[in-house]
């Protein structure tokens, strides 16, 4: 179908804290788009060197003719890339002219600055603003200091759906708390459902949204960031380490931090291996799963037997396989500054060329 005006394109923001299963959900929804349809997805992750774009190609998916896949990394697309996301959209939608837009922010954004973006003078007649659906990990209820987070109530206080999910790894009462605590919002939801691995339904993208969902911490994240670019110059604007080529063996590496209040800072370190470089998956996984104070961890792995995408959310880790073979990359978010040239030569010393030299 050949598309001459772009306007009033279904548009949704698949929202929820970090490690809830947001990229998961997308590639749900983009197993169900209808054929002959058009997406485009913008995927924003705080991280440093990008990997959420290779974990949405991991179901077979790429950017072709139907689905267009963009993703600005290094920053929250709602405050510090801000207006990249201003120019990032408008080439995007100019290039795909797609039927849907889906917006992953991450896990730490705010939503407010997304919706005010997406309804300013720039986009309102071309995007049409549905459903906000927010993921919620029950388990995250037990824990005081996600549930004070303000960027994680006004997530959920901007969404008109709740999805409540990893059902199958939260208890039957943890899931029984989150879906009456979801049901007793003012103002309620249009809908509560609850899923596992992100499936949920392709119909709840096109609820109307409800304009009295409103943010109470409007304000709450303002990043204070530090960005540090080793082997390579620092951009303008904040970039991945996507056309960088590392050397066998040596990795290029980025570290950041974000303050999200006071009290509260998150850090992050990505690393980025020559495709030829493989992984000895057992230490590797075991430096990963010991390393302290760990919010989250995700990477596309090269090891002897398969590529993988592994997946770390405080000490709870996957792994699977993935399509990606680009290179190999990892991401590491904490909640305390880690040693960072110390956890680098970790890494390299877990590479099979490595081993074999020792």
């Amino acid at each position: 179908m050949t598309k001459t005006l772009i306007e009033n394109i279904p548009t949704n923001i698949i929202t929820g804290f970090l490690g809830v299963g947001k990229t998961s959900a997308v590639n749900a929804l983009l197993s169900q788009k209808p054929e002959g349809e058009t997406w485009a997805i913008l995927v924003n992750e705080f991280g440093q060197i990008g990997i959420d774009q290779a974990a949405i190609h991991k179901d077979g998916l790429s950017d072709s003719d139907e689905v267009a896949i963009k993703e600005l990394a290094g920053g929250c697309i709602c405050c510090t890339l801000g207006p990249a996301l201003t120019s990032t959209l408008a080439i995007l939608l100019r290039r795909s002219k797609p039927d849907r837009l889906i917006i992953e922010p991450t896990g730490i954004g705010h939503p407010s600055g997304i919706i005010d973006t997406l309804q300013s003078d720039t986009f309102k007649d071309v995007l049409d603003l549905r459903s906000i659906i927010c993921l919620l990990d029950p388990r995250s209820l037990d824990n005081n200091d996600v549930i004070a987070n303000p960027i994680f109530q006004d997530q959920i206080n901007l969404a008109d759906v709740i999805a409540i999910n990893k059902t199958d790894l939260a208890t039957t009462e943890q899931v029984n708390v989150a879906e009456q605590r979801a049901n007793s919002l003012f103002p309620p939801k249009q809908k509560v459902v609850k899923s596992h691995n992100g499936q949920i339904d392709l119909e709840l993208l096109d609820l109307v949204r409800k304009d009295e969902l409103s943010a109470v911490f409007p304000d709450a994240h303002s990043h204070n960031r530090e960005d540090n670019l080793q082997a390579s110059s620092t951009p303008s604007t904040p970039q991945p380490l996507f056309e960088l080529q590392p050397k066998p063996g040596v990795p290029l590496y980025k570290e950041g931090q974000a303050k999200q209040s006071e009290s509260v800072s998150l850090y992050t370190c990505g690393w980025v291996f020559n495709n030829s470089d493989t992984f000895e998956l057992d230490p590797l996984i075991e430096l990963l799963q010991n390393l302290p104070n760990i919010q989250r961890i995700k990477g596309v792995i090269k090891t002897e037997q398969d590529w993988l995408f592994y997946n770390q959310v405080l000490n709870e880790s996957t792994c699977s396989p993935i399509a990606y073979r680009r290179d190999s990359r990892l991401e590491i978010i904490s909640t305390q500054a880690l040693p960072w040239q110390t956890i680098k030569q970790q890494l390299i010393n877990c590479l099979h060329q490595a081993k074999q030299k020792t």
